[in-house]
């Protein structure tokens, strides 16, 4: 225990599973929480003794097992280990932390997403700008990006860290500026200061400068960087040869999705229960690498039209070479998470199957070079060029590995034959023994006349010969007798005893020199690292390019135009996850949309609840951001003048945690779009200012569309959906505000939706359909219709909608059932009026009813 407070004390705010034995252990406060969480049983040590202490473990064994589920629950777990063999020592085994394992900083399969980033963030903060890395230990990826408050919020919405670690002394400002959603771990403040940070980036990346980066003017994103090396060497990560580079995200390639775009575009994940997102729809890549790249290429959309065009010329000759399609399918499909496999490599923690599956992998990358070398498409031979098939380690595994290794190197069988005479020979001595012994057993029987003479082996006392009691006269003087059981005896030989040593000398000689030759092995493979991993990105952009073609096939999607006009022409747009989801036989009602900055900049969308309104915003945004990913379109067509910025103010939701209500955060998300629109935004606002009263909600609706058409520097492109059927007045004043609504017919006082968008404004909601639709009781919808109806012939008669409902709140007060001047109800309320309820008995109720009834009938 002495021990065990002594390493405690270096890893605070740690869980520490302390090895013993054949045990994984937890103590005090750690025992109940690892019970809590993993539902093991909590028991005692030393249970009524002062030095009682709260105990909980688990088989080393199952360390795989408990250990994700450790870490999912936020939790810090350092593994300590046994760093000598107890066999070696008298004295207590020496122990050390061999691994700290925390929500950003894991390799193991079985914690990490396969299909997501495990990015490490690093934040520092000075005055108004920050400096931002991300490091993702289990593909060696690391990026710097230093920027305004805006910009770094951004990129954390879009890389979505799982950890985020920063100096104490920033903690609070960092919960002001991007909340408290995330994992987040403060260090102390030292790494901080001077040129530590740099120092230890030169160090890594053995460099005299970080010029050849180009990062080297980026001072608070170096620091960022450099602390996340510290702490990868604080939770003893040494081996980190794989993050072989550092990469500056370039702000000015990539579109701007701020975090309330990418919130309500449910491009990655949504609120809502059981939502599909966008990237459920795009996602049928067939390698983790392609899956991991497709976020990235979601959430970080190109803005420059080179780079875009090449990608769509890629998936354009793909669509049209299905059996080219088929081809790198197939291949791709062998290759597996090769990012993460020489990551491994890198840490030095790859086992001898994951080693074969490397060997695999490269044998299918040199198929797939072989395939688009000769292909009639310049973007593909440029991919073949760069692939490297590295046959001189596909060669060196398969020589030096067998074909189906197990995954642990203590289970032997690991290197193949002929790599080492020495192993050969322990091979033969400890795996050809039954052969040895039953030459013994038969030379024996045949030299002392003892037919039933048998060689067996027990812990006790290791090999022995079994003589039944009728030959025992028969035993040379020269056997040692061991054991006298009922019906027979047990001897041993000096022949047995030396083979005996050889054998179990031979189990433990081979396991060292398997390890040292495997170990040999990983440590040659190191020099690979480099090339490897530009396989494992090239494979990833053509499998992305792949899954668009075959996505572009299976959902009929077209190939946009794309152009540096500022004009957005969709014609037949869908939206590509509700088209998804509609019941089987039911066709999507298409939309063109048309915005340019002369002649319509903004349209004012009405029309009922229901009808479609927010579906044709976020689809017309949709449709420019694949467009932008390189991705064809759900639309007939699409002309698309290149969008740097998308802005969406949809839906409403309380952030009450914070302490804002819907109106507040409505007017944040507004505000934050028209501080930053330019000449190429696209904007999409639903519902603006439905969160306080109506009269100043159309005010501040119509001063912001007003706003949009008048601002100097920028003409953006605006969808306006609104129920303020005021707003459809703005095309009276302004030249490029376009009035359009999403039709309905009504037919027998029902309403059908036809989800189309036509020219003009509406002047109906059509909110009580709604209600009635949705299950509302019969009673509130006749209440409604009421209320309505009175509130428009006030309104009509000049009346203001205050006066109104007094009048229609005095009216309610009264009994529905006599409101109205009718001779028999008067009747029917006189006969009620005049009934005792204390004293009429059943029967006489039950008369009264059917005298009622008859006054109705006559």
């Amino acid at each position: 225990m002495q021990q065990y407070n002594r390493i405690k004390v270096k890893y605070p705010g740690t869980l520490l599973l302390f090895r013993v034995g054949d045990f994984y252990e937890t103590f005090g406060e750690d025992a109940v929480k690892a019970s809590d969480v993993l539902g093991i049983v909590l028991t005692k040590r030393g249970a009524g003794s002062t030095s009682e202490v709260a105990l909980a473990g688990f088989p080393h064994h199952s360390l795989e097992t408990y250990l994700p589920k450790l870490v999912r629950s936020g939790l810090r777990v350092a593994i300590c280990d046994q760093l000598e063999d107890p066999k070696t020592t008298k004295t207590i085994v020496k122990r050390g932390v061999t691994q700290l394992v925390t929500p950003g900083v894991s390799y193991n399969d079985n914690i990490i997403q396969q299909k997501s980033n495990n990015y490490l963030a690093s934040v520092y903060i000075e005055k108004n700008s920050v400096g931002c890395s991300f490091l993702d230990i289990s593909t060696g990826e690391f990026l710097v990006a230093q920027g305004k408050i805006e910009y770094i919020d951004k990129l954390l919405q879009s890389y979505k860290p799982n950890e985020i670690i920063l100096s104490k002394k920033n903690h609070k400002e960092f919960i002001e500026n991007f909340g408290d959603r995330f994992y987040i771990y403060s260090l102390d403040e030292w790494p901080y200061t001077g040129d530590y940070a740099k120092e230890l980036l030169l160090k890594h990346f053995e460099v005299s400068t970080l010029k050849g980066f180009g990062v080297e003017r980026l001072g608070l994103a170096i620091v960022a960087a450099g602390v996340s090396l510290h702490y990868l060497n604080e939770t003893e990560h040494h081996n980190l040869q794989h993050i072989s580079t550092l990469s500056r995200v370039e702000e000015d390639h990539f579109m701007w999705l701020d975090r309330f775009t990418i919130r309500n575009l449910e491009l990655i994940d949504s609120h809502n229960d059981n939502a599909i997102t966008l990237l459920n729809v795009l996602d049928h890549t067939s390698s983790p690498m392609g899956a991991r790249l497709l976020r990235k290429w979601i959430v970080m959309p190109l803005k420059d039209q080179k780079p875009i065009n090449a990608r769509l010329d890629v998936v354009e000759f793909l669509l049209n070479n299905p059996e080219l399609q088929q081809d790198l399918l197939n291949e791709i499909k062998q290759i597996g998470d090769l990012e993460r496999l020489i990551s491994k490599i890198g840490l030095q923690r790859a086992n001898p199957r994951e080693v074969v599956q490397l060997k695999r992998s490269l044998h299918a990358i040199a198929e797939i070079k072989q395939i688009i070398s000769h292909v009639d498409s310049k973007a593909l031979q440029v991919i073949a060029e760069q692939l490297n098939g590295c046959k001189h380690l596909t060669e060196q595994i398969e020589a030096e590995l067998q074909a189906e290794p197990p995954v642990l190197i203590a289970k032997g069988n690991v290197i193949a034959n002929g790599v080492n005479e020495e192993l050969d020979h322990l091979r033969k001595i400890a795996f050809g023994g039954k052969d040895f012994l039953l030459e013994i057993q038969k030379r024996e029987a045949l030299n002392t006349g003892i037919p039933s003479l048998k060689i067996s082996f027990n812990n006790v006392f290791g090999y022995y010969l079994e003589v039944t009691n009728s030959h025992k006269d028969k035993v040379p003087e020269t056997w040692q007798r061991k054991q006298t059981l009922v019906n027979a005896e047990r001897y041993i030989t000096a022949e047995l005893k030396e083979y005996e040593e050889q054998i179990l000398g031979a189990e433990e000689k081979i396991y060292v020199l398997e390890s040292r030759i495997y170990a040999e092995l990983l440590s040659s493979l190191l020099e690979y690292i480099k090339p490897v991993q530009l396989n494992a990105q090239l494979i990833a952009q053509l499998d992305v390019l792949l899954n668009f073609a075959l996505i572009a096939k299976n959902n009929h999607y077209t190939r946009p135009e794309i152009n540096i006009d500022t004009v957005i022409d969709i014609k037949g747009g869908r939206h590509p996850v509700i088209e998804k989801n509609l019941p089987l036989g039911t066709e999507y009602i298409t939309n063109d949309v048309f915005l340019d900055s002369e002649t319509q900049q903004i349209i004012i969308i009405t029309g009922p609840n229901m009808a479609g309104k927010s579906a044709l915003l976020r689809q017309t945004g949709l449709i420019v951001l694949m467009a932008q990913m390189g991705s064809f379109v759900p639309a007939k067509s699409a002309k698309l003048g290149l969008v740097d910025k998308i802005f969406t103010r949809v839906g409403a939701s309380d952030n009450v945690s914070s302490g804002e209500s819907t109106f507040m955060v409505e007017m944040s998300e507004t505000a934050s779009i028209l501080n930053n629109i330019s000449e190429r935004s696209l904007i999409l606002l639903d519902e603006i200012g439905r969160g306080t009263s109506t009269y100043d909600g159309i005010s501040i609706a119509w001063a912001i569309a007003e706003y949009l058409h008048q601002y100097p520097a920028a003409k953006a492109k605006t969808l306006f959906a609104t129920h303020y059927h005021e707003l459809n007045e703005l095309t009276n004043s302004f030249d490029r505000v376009k009035n359009y609504n999403i039709s309905v017919k009504e037919v027998s006082n029902k309403v059908i939706f036809l989800r189309k968008l036509v020219p003009g404004g509406s002047e109906h909601s059509f909110g009580i359909h709604v209600a009635k639709m949705a299950g509302m009781p019969s009673a509130i919808i006749h209440r409604s219709n009421e209320i309505l109806k009175r509130l428009e012939q006030e309104r009509t008669g000049g009346e203001n909608i205050k006066d109104s409902l007094k009048k229609v709140q005095k009216q309610a007060y009264q009994l529905q059932m006599f409101s109205i001047d009718d001779p028999v109800l008067v009747k029917i309320r006189d006969v009620l009026n005049n009934l005792d309820v204390n004293t009429l008995t059943p029967i006489e109720a039950l008369m009264k009813l059917d005298e009622i009834q008859r006054v109705l009938k006559s």
